[in-house]
């Protein structure tokens, strides 16, 4: 699986992949970022040459006996270099996929993809039904359209 979550947005970009490589990853998180961005990740190799790209690049270390989870490079008492907003999103992944037990890879970039939409809308205003829908407004006085003559 390859992800980018976006702190300021919110949103998350996911796709299954099958190599988590500098080949792969690295065009994945150029495509998903801007050329200015600061990407926290951890210290996997894959990610290696994403300074090189223009990108910010700041890691911490998981490896055991020099592990950090979170550091404050800058001082000011916010620990802002940290992987976990993206460990949050695999956490929140594998809890939607658990009542699918035994999904196959075939299907599984099709319940990614249901659970990246799930996660970046947010909220389901009557608006997007419709839109989902097909329909349009029910009610308005402006137009007269929808309301009920009384009988």
């Amino acid at each position: 699986m390859a992800g980018v979550a976006g702190r300021d947005s919110g949103r998350v970009r996911l796709r299954v992949v099958k190599r988590t490589d500098a080949k792969t990853l690295q065009p994945f998180v150029e495509a998903a970022t801007a050329p200015s961005a600061t990407v926290n990740t951890d210290e996997w190799k894959a990610y290696g040459g994403l300074a090189k790209t223009g990108r910010t690049h700041a890691t911490n270390c998981h490896t055991p006996g020099n592990r950090e989870w979170a550091r404050d490079d800058d001082g000011d008492g916010i620990r802002e270099v940290h992987s976990n907003t993206m460990e949050g999103i695999w956490t929140g992944l594998r809890n939607f996929l658990r009542p699918f037990p035994g999904v196959t890879k075939r299907l599984l970039s099709g319940y990614v993809a249901l659970f990246q939409w799930a996660h970046n809308l947010k909220a389901v205003t009557d608006d997007f039904l419709r839109i989902l829908l097909g329909t349009k407004a029910t009610t308005g006085a402006s137009t007269g359209v929808g309301t009920r003559k009384k009988t």
